[in-house]
């Protein structure tokens, strides 16, 4: 019997109900594509591992998602990934799901991938130091805490939350946003800490 975890019970009974089909087969997929396959939850989702992440899903307010760990240098013959982005991403039913075969052999072909220990390769360009804009920081200097919080931050969390406020499309969207990042930022919290493991 593979072994199922409470914490993937639990993260599936209080997804969203078009989510929750979605995630019991894909879940039922993954342990019968590798017996062997261990489930946790990483960055507060559910995730598929043996000797190393194969894979994972996750749920949002009006779609699901899913995909591999590993996608930069797994095996595409059917082209999925050019046709579907992240393989399963923006799914809202599962007959969108591709076939149980299809997944299946996916699946394999991803643990495999860690079972031969075969190496990754980066296809993306690797990103620009961090500009983070004047007013950005004068906002962050009015909030003593904000900004002490903020300059421990790693790099990765400083850029969630700059491309988050700068990224909106009208500037009542940035300052109200800006206001909520300066809260998050100020009680330590990081750009998508509901998602994280409680």
């Amino acid at each position: 019997m593979p072994s199922r975890t409470p914490e993937v019970d639990a993260y599936i009974a209080r997804s969203a109900p078009f989510a929750r089909p979605i995630f019991e087969k894909l879940r039922r997929l993954f342990h019968q594509a590798c017996p062997d396959i261990e489930e946790k939850l990483k960055w507060g989702c559910p995730s598929f591992e043996h000797k190393g992440l194969v894979g994972g899903f996750a749920g949002f307010k009006r779609h699901a998602a899913f995909g591999f760990w590993r996608q930069d240098v797994l095996p595409d013959p059917l082209g999925l990934f050019k046709t579907r982005g992240a393989f399963g991403s923006k799914l809202t039913d599962a007959s969108q799901l591709p076939s149980d075969e299809v997944i299946l052999k996916y699946i394999r072909a991803a643990v495999e991938l860690n079972e031969t220990g075969a190496p990754a390769k980066f296809r993306g360009k690797a990103k620009a130091p961090l500009k983070t804009p004047p007013w950005f920081l004068a906002a962050l200097r009015k909030n003593k805490k904000a900004l002490a919080t903020y300059e421990k931050f790693s790099p990765s969390h400083k850029r969630e939350y700059v491309e988050w406020v700068v990224e909106a499309k009208t500037d009542e969207t940035r300052r109200k946003r800006l206001e909520r990042a300066l809260d998050w930022i100020a009680q330590g919290k990081s750009r998508n800490w509901k998602y994280m493991k409680k």
